[in-house]
């Protein structure tokens, strides 16, 4: 299976990459969850309400829309400022970095094997750090990242209308190969955030695959 694969690229102030990463990624968690499901029988289930909360950005002229589950949240801020702080504290004029939030998928094994993860949509957030001199122009900056964040938000609402692959709404058995099933108000369908700085370098790559080890082993 070829996961899809989308990259945002801007420019933003230090002090804006947390909530242009919350934005673009709640944005698609709000698409890419479920309430809870409960099921009657093995193919039989009813899938609870789900809250939404609006959230208005401190350092952007822009309001995003998220699952109103706390938990998710949490999980979700402190893997953006992760980044953020890995992001700030890299020893480059030039600061610059990727996160990605990637949906994927399990394939079960042959026991003693893990089973395998298998992506099936990746989302990429292309960073450019750049420091202005003034409010003045602070002020301006503000403005155009919010208009930025609108056509963002309205592409992955297109996106999400084209009807393209979904994993196959699963029988109880196998709903764990499907969704995460840890949230007790939510259920999205599995994720995992990975973040390099300048570039695939030694540090962001090895960064990504001790996530990617952690993830694996923790299935």
């Amino acid at each position: 299976m070829n996961a899809r694969s989308h990259v945002f690229e801007l420019s933003v102030e230090n002090r804006q990459v947390e909530e242009v990463v919350s934005s673009i990624f709640h944005t698609l968690l709000l698409h890419r969850a479920y309430g809870k499901f409960h099921y009657q029988q093995e193919g039989t289930y009813q899938v609870g309400t789900l809250g939404f909360v609006d959230e208005d950005c401190d350092f952007i002229d822009f309001t995003y829309v998220r699952v109103a589950s706390e938990e998710l949240t949490n999980n979700m801020r402190r893997e953006i400022t992760t980044f953020k702080d890995s992001l700030h504290s890299a020893a480059s004029a030039s600061e610059s970095g990727q996160i990605s939030l990637e949906f994927f998928q399990r394939k079960r094994a042959r026991w003693p094997f893990q089973p395998e993860c298998i992506p099936w949509e990746v989302w990429n957030v292309k960073l450019n750090v750049i420091s202005l001199n003034n409010e003045h122009d602070r002020q301006i900056f503000r403005e155009q990242v919010g208009e930025t964040m609108t056509e963002k938000v309205l592409y992955i609402a297109e996106v999400m209308n084209r009807h393209e692959y979904l994993p196959k709404m699963p029988n109880q058995s196998e709903v764990d190969l499907i969704f995460d099933t840890s949230y007790v108000d939510v259920q999205p369908y599995l994720h995992r955030v990975s973040y390099q700085i300048n570039g695939p370098s030694s540090s962001s790559v090895s960064t990504t695959m001790r996530k990617f080890l952690k993830d694996t082993l923790a299935l």
